[in-house]
Parts: C-alpha cells; structure tokens; sequence
C-alpha cells in the first residue's frame, strides 16, 4: 500500500477557541503539552526553536502562517534526514468553532518527497508522534 503524502487528525475539543489557539501559540501554552521548553516567536518569518528534554531532541519550527483564532502553520525538518538536509514537512493547525467547543484539524504534509529508504520510517514515526502528542495537548487543556 502506498504511503500517503499526509498525516491528518481531527479532534472535536470541549474547549473555546481562544484557550486551545493559546495552547498552540505561545510558548507557555506549547511547552504544556508539545516539548519541554520553546523559545522564539510565533509571527511568520520567525522560528520556534523546541526541545523535548525526555527524547534529547530538538526542532527548530519555522513559521508560516499565524491567522489568529483560524490557522496556525509551521514548516520543520524531516524526521530520520541526515542533518542539513533541506526538506521539510508542512504543518498546519485548523480550528473552528464547534456548539461544543473547538474542532482542531493537524495535518502534517511533504511526505512524498523523501526517498523510499526513510519514507515509511518517517511517515509512521510521525503518525505515531502525532497521536501520543495530541493526546497530551487533550489533557493539558483538560487539566487547564
């Protein structure tokens, strides 16, 4: 079976739009549930740079898009590419008020440009991190 060149989640939160756009936006909000420590700015143009202390690693998310309370977006390096390696994947955050809440859409895109002997390894790594890191921005605003 061909591996897509998207990962997509929906989540249907009980939670406003704002609370759940500051999770996603500010570097309190982001290393509550995404990393465990961010530095930066979230304008575009400008870099997030995060680290996840209990996985000794680190991303640097370069910002593309902020439309406030709509579309956060960020493009970052592949997972498994050799260091300096120029592609990236695109990440895009899409809420949208609900009756209940606030429905948030990830899609994370670009897969379909990395060679055969990383593509699958990537694709479910990213699939697998995408699930255990929305579960925990799940809790975080629940806990909030």
């Amino acid at each position: 079976m061909p591996i897509p060149n998207a990962i997509t989640r929906t989540l249907d939160l009980a939670h406003r739009q704002e609370k759940v756009w500051d999770a996603l936006t500010t570097l309190d909000g982001i290393t509550g549930w995404f990393g465990s420590h961010a530095d930066g700015e979230f304008k575009p143009g400008h870099d997030v740079r995060m680290r996840w202390e209990q996985h000794d690693m680190e991303a640097t998310l370069a910002i593309q898009v902020v439309d406030p309370m709509s579309v956060f977006a960020y493009s970052w390096g592949i997972n498994g590419a050799p260091e300096g390696d120029p592609r990236r994947t695109y990440v895009e955050f899409a809420l949208e008020p609900t009756a209940g809440g606030t429905r948030l859409t990830v899609t994370e895109s670009g897969f379909a440009q990395l060679p055969d002997e990383w593509l699958e390894k990537s694709y479910e790594g990213n699939t697998e991190g995408w699930r255990a890191e929305l579960d925990e921005l799940v809790a975080y605003l629940d806990a909030a």
